[in-house]
Order: structure tokens, then C-alpha cells, then sequence
């Protein structure tokens, strides 16, 4: 069973439909990237597989279990997904590690020494332990960005959704978050990536979705969506791009 499926996934805005009947699979350890351009419904999906936005119709099932269903703990599922966002949403007021120990003593309701120690660990995953007693507000966007990581990380989540990690940094410091995301891949977490990263796409996704119009118009591996597209739509986002990654 795959740990998540989307069914008929819809969902509108008004008069505007933006999601227009998604299905997609993802089994455990898969690298999803999403790519697409800016209102292809990429954000809206990803924000409906948490429910941060709610499904007009269809199914998100989580290991079989429908987030979408009235009678579901949606709190439960949700401590099993982990998000980060374009623009960090960390306290600035609060230090690194008082950022990563908040969803461990507040939702799970953890005691202060044993959230210490989880955040302590998971700051060191990212290489930002050292940083540990400083002001989110006075990170650089690529260390607050690896803050935001650990933080999720620090849920024990089953998989993660990253929505544009990179889009808000400054291009030197780029690299340092791909390096994260790269090395969890590495290591069998299973992530759900809408980026602008080709590269990253293509040298660590599994998968490639193009999203179009609120459809996916096409997806397959990296090698066949980059160098073998089949949607003319594919093509034409793609040729800014393989210019740039082909050998």
C-alpha cells in the first residue's frame, strides 16, 4: 500500500478550479518533485495533503486511512507529515532550539529535558547544533531554513512536504539546504518536493510530476520526463531548463 494517495483530489477558489480531479501515489522512501509554473496548482495540492487548505472532493489517504473523512483524528495523521515552508515560519524571538523544542512540549505535550535533547539532535542532523542558542532572527535564510527542517524532523514525521525551500535564499547559500534535503533522501525519508530546483530534481527525485491547469499533465523518472517529455506542455516549461542540465 503506498503511504500516500491522492484520489480525484479537486479544489476550488471561488469560480476558479485549481485542483481538477489529482490522483498520485507515493510509497514509502520516494522522492517526489512537483514542478510546474506559478498557478498550476502545485502549492494548493501540497497545502491540501496537510490540510492547510480543506478538499472541495476526493480522497488523501495516509497508509489507507483518509484525512478527509469527518470521522478521522485529522491532529493524529497530521503529527505524521511534516512541512516546510518558503519563508521559514519560525519565532524570531525564540532561539534555534526553542524553535525546534515548541511542537515537541506543546502538541505532544513532552517534557522540557527530553524535547531538549530530540532538538538538540535534530539541529545537529542539519548542521546547525552550534547555532543552537541563537536568535532565529539573526540567522541567515539558509540557516533559519535548516532550522525549519530539524523543527519538522523533530515530530518524527513519516514524510515530508517541502513547499519551494529554496526560492527565498540567496543563490549562494542555496546549496546548504539542497545538502538537507539531499542527505534525508539518503536516508529513506520520503519527501514530496514542489521546487524550481531542476537539478536537484533530476539527481535525487524518483519521480517527476508536471503539474498543468490543475491536472497532472505528465510525470514519470527524472531521466524520462528530462530528456523524453511527451506533453508538448512539458516541453516547452522544460526548455528553458534542459539547456542547462543535459551532458
Amino acid at each position: 500500500m503506498s503511504l500516500i494517495s491522492i484520489r480525484n483530489l479537486e479544489k476550488s477558489f471561488g469560480s476558479l478550479q485549481v485542483l481538477k480531479g489529482i490522483n498520485m501515489d507515493v510509497n514509502q522512501g520516494d522522492v517526489v518533485t512537483v514542478i510546474g509554473s506559478s498557478g498550476s496548482g502545485k502549492s494548493t495540492m501540497l497545502r491540501c495533503i496537510n490540510l492547510l487548505e480543506e478538499p472541495d472532493s476526493g480522497q488523501i489517504l495516509l497508509d489507507g486511512t483518509d484525512l478527509c473523512d469527518l470521522h478521522t483524528d485529522v491532529p493524529a495523521l497530521r503529527r505524521r507529515i511534516g512541512m516546510v515552508f518558503q519563508t521559514f515560519n519560525l519565532f524570531n524571538h525564540r532561539t534555534a532550539l526553542e524553535n525546534c523544542m515548541l511542537p515537541l512540549t506543546t502538541v505532544l505535550k513532552m517534557d522540557k529535558a527530553k524535547a531538549e535533547e530530540i532538538a538538540h539532535q535534530r539541529l545537529k542532523e542539519v548542521n546547525m547544533d552550534k547555532f543552537a542558542n541563537a536568535l532565529s532572527d539573526n540567522l541567515s535564510g539558509g540557516q533559519k531554513q535548516r532550522v525549519a527542517i530539524a523543527r519538522a524532523l523533530c515530530m518524527s514525521p513519516e514524510i515530508m512536504l517541502f513547499y519551494e525551500p529554496t526560492s527565498a535564499l540567496d543563490p549562494e547559500i542555496v546549496g546548504e539546504v539542497l545538502d538537507v534535503m539531499k542527505n534525508l533522501a539518503r536516508e529513506g525519508m520520503t519527501m514530496i518536493v514542489v521546487t524550481h530546483e531542476m537539478q536537484f530534481a533530476r539527481e535525487v527525485s524518483d519521480r517527476v510530476v508536471f503539474m498543468d491547469k490543475g491536472v497532472i499533465a505528465e510525470e514519470g523518472t527524472p531521466e524520462e520526463l528530462f530528456t523524453n517529455p511527451k506533453n508538448e506542455r512539458t516541453r516547452q516549461f522544460l526548455s528553458r531548463y534542459i539547456n542547462g542540465v543535459k551532458e
